[in-house]
């Protein structure tokens, strides 16, 4: 299991190899299509928070994702070359009358349908986690073909004794 990433522009445009890196991302790990969508919602909300508001929609700033599979499920990072936010400071989203722009609405869709959200280097990265089984069934197949090899190994090594 590596850590992958993908580097892209802050332009609209660049969303669509977003969705194929998390497609390949959840068919490599089986990733059931419910789960797929929650995660490509989230990731693309994160890349127009980042690429709007982060990199104030300047193209020539580039924002990177981030995919590391964890022992909890698939761990995500979307940073920005912006100045930052207080995260602490996020408008409620579901309040009408004190937020009616809306602000805060990508954040709320976000904390929603994942399972941790956490910010830093001063708001520049969200680190996005889902909890998926699957990757704890991924880490159990590894460890057994590893104590499947390394039992193989040791009763090769004994055969080579007995001869």
């Amino acid at each position: 299991m590596k850590k992958r990433s993908l580097k892209l522009r802050s332009v609209p445009t660049e969303v669509h190899k977003l969705e194929r890196f998390t497609e390949e991302l959840c068919d490599e790990y089986n990733i059931n299509n419910s789960y797929f969508g929650n995660i490509l919602v989230v990731l693309t909300e994160a890349f127009e928070n980042a690429m709007f508001h982060g990199n104030a929609a300047d193209p020539e700033k580039f924002i990177t994702i981030s995919f590391e599979p964890r022992p909890k499920g698939f761990l995500f990072e979307v940073r920005d070359e912006g100045k930052g936010f207080d995260f602490d400071n996020i408008p409620d989203a579901t309040d009408v009358e004190g937020n009616p722009e809306g602000k805060g609405t990508g954040l709320y869709l976000i904390h929603s349908l994942a399972d941790e959200v956490s910010f830093t280097d001063r708001g520049r990265c969200i680190r996005i986690l889902f909890s998926i089984a699957s990757i704890n069934q991924q880490t159990s197949i590894e460890r057994r073909t590893l104590l499947n090899d390394f039992i193989k190994t040791g009763k090769e090594e004994k055969t080579k004794k007995a001869e």
